[in-house]
């Protein structure tokens, strides 16, 4: 277990940065996600903390020791990748106990950690199949197996589930974690998935273009978006974001939006005449026969537990959720409530948070 700390990392290729001045700290035991669209930076973070990719500025730091240039056999770290990269002409055992044999562990010692990982991953009754018998997730349970066996001070995952089918990967959401809960290892995780990085992560740090925009619980990645980036990027189904002008309206502050008038939180910094973005998520809209606003039903998917509804709203497309089955049709007129205390209020100009 240690902790891992990025100080000023850049990366370039040729002339081109595509990554610059990246700082924070992963406290040991914690399980952080990297969370961001393709092309963020967020696997090339993690193949620089794992000594595959070199680092162009900067140093990282595990339990206090700059590994810049230690060899990635010799950081103590273990690495899942994408791909399960078993070897198929091994049976299940010989492909977790690969990296012990190679080091020449004695043989009762290698039995003894390979039924161990076997059982904190259940796979103690696949040990003498071959990879081709075995399901994705078990394969995948496999890699981390390989990874186990080696009682890392670091876990690398990048993008493991991406593989797998929606509801295999809730499995293996559920399975990564209570492994890490057992070993208390200390975690890092890539994916561009955010419900994988809000249902499993204690941090996430969202990525975008090379740099940084929040670090926190999904808590408070979620319910406090630093800016429209995060906002939209966080939550399912995503944020509704609208622009409009900041005016007083009965001596409270409301944002216009077409021919209609949104309320502001009552004690928002936001000054008359701004340029603000409105930000409601679809579940903190209230939909029934009376509201402040209204709009034309475009379409409606129904889940069966809830219902998704897309409104056309002064000509914006917005997205509301209802609890449960609404009969109600595309055409339809609909009334609706926003909860101001439930906005989120961006500038127009910076698209940064204002409170």
């Amino acid at each position: 277990m240690a902790t891992v700390e990025y100080d000023g990392i850049g990366k370039s290729f040729g002339p081109v940065k595509v990554m610059e001045n990246i700082s924070f700290t992963i406290d040991t035991q914690k399980f952080v996600v990297l969370l961001g669209p393709s092309g963020c930076g967020k696997t090339t973070l993690l193949r620089m903390t794992a000594g595959l990719e070199t680092i162009s500025a900067g140093e990282i730091r595990m339990a206090g020791e700059r590994v810049n240039e230690i060899h990635p056999r010799d950081r103590d770290i273990a690495m899942v990748f994408q791909t399960y990269a078993l070897y198929p002409t091994m049976t299940v055992f010989d492909n977790i106990a690969f990296s012990l044999q190679v080091r020449k562990v004695a043989p009762e010692e290698i039995k003894r950690q390979v039924e161990e990982a076997a059982e904190i991953l259940n796979l103690t009754d696949y040990l003498k199949r071959y990879p081709k018998a075995l399901s994705g997730g078990q394969r995948q349970r496999v890699a981390m197996g390989r990874a186990l066996v080696r009682h890392p001070k670091v876990f690398l995952f990048d993008e493991p589930l991406s593989n797998l089918d929606a509801k295999l990967r809730g499995q293996m959401r559920f399975e990564i974690r209570r492994i890490h809960d057992r070993l208390n290892t200390t975690t890092i995780y890539v994916t561009h998935d955010q419900i994988e990085a809000m249902t499993m992560a204690d941090e996430i740090v969202v990525m975008n273009g090379g740099r940084i925009e929040q670090i926190g619980t999904p808590e408070e990645i979620y319910d406090r978006p630093a800016n429209c980036f995060v906002a939209d990027f966080i939550g399912s189904p995503s944020i509704n974001l609208l622009k409009g002008i900041v005016e007083r309206q009965d001596g409270r502050a409301v944002m216009r939006v077409g021919e209609s008038g949104l309320h502001l939180p009552e004690n928002t910094s936001a000054r008359e005449g701004q340029s603000l973005v409105y930000g409601m998520r679809p579940l903190d809209i209230e939909v029934g026969d009376s509201g402040e606003a209204s709009g034309t039903v475009e379409f409606v998917e129904n889940t069966g537990a809830e219902t998704h509804l897309h409104i056309n709203f002064d000509g914006h497309d917005i997205r509301a959720v209802a609890q449960g089955r609404l009969r109600v049709k595309t055409g339809d007129r609909l009334n609706f409530t926003i909860n101001p205390e439930k906005v989120h209020l961006f500038d127009q100009t910076s698209e940064k948070r204002i409170d």
